[in-house]
């Protein structure tokens, strides 16, 4: 049975009136990113939306570390924190400094470091709500 609250997130959801902006829809496709873009991009929130990984990526905020460290920290085995460095390195998300027979991973640049400080901040000050996971709208 569905409650007003999941009325009213469906008439916010979808247009009242079926009704085009023609000049407007131009200016945005026109500031949209190359397709391929768009597809890296979603390939890295998808490396993202991984929890291991993403505790592999939340420590590396700290300053670099080798595997070992790493599958600590994580939670993860050190196969399985390898293989979430290797696909972050694939997608220059991480990268690897050797010393000898050790290797450092590191965050590959400021703008990795500023999209987890982002998603951070933007999970520590909202309320999320997760149809996902079987939680309700609050009305």
């Amino acid at each position: 049975m569905k409650s007003s609250s999941d009325s009213q997130v469906a008439s916010i959801d979808g247009c009242a009136v079926r009704v085009v902006n023609a000049e407007r829809v131009a200016a945005v496709c026109a500031r949209m990113p190359a397709e391929t873009d768009v597809v890296d991009t979603a390939d890295v929130f998808g490396l993202l939306s991984d929890p291991g990984r993403l505790r592999v990526l939340m420590a590396l905020l700290e300053g670099e570390l080798c595997v070992c460290d790493l599958a600590v920290v994580s939670g993860l085995s050190e196969s399985a924190t390898s293989h979430a460095l290797r696909l972050l390195r694939a997608h220059r998300v991480v990268s690897v400094r050797r010393d000898g027979r050790m290797a450092y991973y590191r965050l590959n640049d400021a703008h990795v470091r500023m999209l987890l400080d982002l998603a951070i901040a933007h999970t520590e000050h909202t309320d999320a709500i997760h149809p996902e996971r079987g939680q309700e709208p609050t009305p």
